[in-house]
């Protein structure tokens, strides 16, 4: 062999080497870059699994704290004397021989009320009412006409609903006079 064909042997090779270094460079970062996605969705993955198991460990610890709850209340009522005090309390139950005593307003003995706040001052917005503003409430709603109904007070009853009739007298005018 030649020093010529030597030499032109490895031309040849450097000449494919360079037609294909571009296309083996594109390959191996896309290779990179699939790898790449590859780790970022891994770690993502990871990431929304660990957020799921501290939800678990705190739904345990709470189901636990429940659990712990209930078995208290369990061994409450297993307790004859708190057994006895919820009857007496919730059911009202007297042992022989004592006289029970029922309370019908106990508001006015504790200040707090069972019922709600509209019933008790007819207001709606749920505020409690001192009581000097209820009985101002009172007198406010009882100064108030009373609404027409479909009762029989039609065109006819209109003066006797306003307590202007003709014939009625002002109690007030006699003291002017």
């Amino acid at each position: 062999m030649n020093d010529s064909t030597r030499n032109m042997r490895p031309r040849g090779k450097r000449s494919k080497r360079h037609g294909t270094g571009p296309i083996a460079f594109f390959v191996s970062l896309f290779i990179i870059a699939l790898g790449a996605i590859q780790l970022v969705s891994t770690f993502h993955t990871y990431a929304l699994n660990l957020a799921q198991l501290n939800d678990l460990k705190n739904q345990e610890a709470a189901l636990i704290t429940k659990k712990q709850d209930l078995e208290n209340d369990i061994e409450r009522w297993n307790d004859d004397s708190y057994v006895a005090t919820q009857a007496r309390e919730r059911l009202g139950f007297v042992f022989p021989g004592e006289k029970a005593v029922r309370v019908q307003h106990p508001e006015a003995v504790t200040g707090t009320s069972e019922g709600t706040a509209k019933t008790k001052s007819g207001t709606s917005d749920g505020k409690v009412l001192p009581w000097y503003s209820e009985l101002e409430y009172s007198f406010k709603k009882a100064d108030e006409r009373p609404s027409k109904t479909a009762s029989g007070s039609q065109s006819g009853d209109t003066g006797k609903a306003d307590g202007n009739s003709g014939g009625s007298t002002d109690t007030n005018s006699g003291d002017k006079q």
